[in-house]
């Protein structure tokens, strides 16, 4: 299956440090045809850090998709009710938001498009990136690989040495991760 004439919801969480790799994949994305709705948390949305000005990422990322960011709880929660999305990708996926997916907190935009994707039974698709997730969060991504219509980007330990409890997506396996999912399988979550 291929992402032609797709809609995919495209959520950016708080881990600005692979805000440049995710715009590459949503770039790659859009050369596939598919239409990309933008969705955004409020940390994604609002805050600067060292990798760069908030408002640089929003204009880069209207400009890509060449649709509006969503970025209130107000403008996320009709996704699913009007049967906006086939799919749902979550990249970069921070350890927050995969806590609050994984226990049912619906407090920001980015969850509160996920669950209203998930209305209509249709995948989402997850890319890990968290320093946190071999401690904390461990229990947490457990429980999503175990979940229906939930699936990874295979992912890795980042840097096992001067951050062992670390994880994050491979980006070269977000196209066929998404390809897969459209069809309900799952490509190999763990890589080593």
């Amino acid at each position: 299956m291929n992402l032609k004439d797709k809609n995919i919801g495209f959520i950016l969480t708080g881990s600005f440090c692979m805000f440049k790799t995710t715009l590459e994949q949503m770039k790659n994305i859009k050369k596939e045809g598919a239409n990309i709705i933008p969705i955004m948390s409020y940390n994604a949305h609002n805050l600067d850090s060292k990798f760069g000005k908030a408002q640089d990422f929003i204009n880069e990322i209207e400009s890509i998709t060449e649709n509006k960011i969503i970025n209130t709880i107000q403008s996320a929660e009709p996704i699913g009710s009007k049967g906006l999305t086939d799919i749902m990708l979550i990249e970069p996926c921070s350890g927050n938001t995969i806590a609050k997916l994984a226990n049912g907190i619906t407090d920001t935009p980015a969850i509160m498009a996920a669950k209203s994707h998930l209305r209509n039974e249709n995948p989402i698709v997850i890319a890990i990136s968290t320093n946190d997730a071999l401690a904390g969060n461990a229990e947490n991504i457990g429980k999503l690989l175990n979940r229906r219509h939930f699936y990874f980007v295979p992912f890795r330990q980042d840097n096992p040495i001067t951050k062992p409890k670390s994880l994050v997506f491979d980006a070269k396996y977000t196209i066929p991760t998404l390809e897969e999912a459209l069809d309900g399988k799952q490509i190999q979550p763990i890589l080593i």
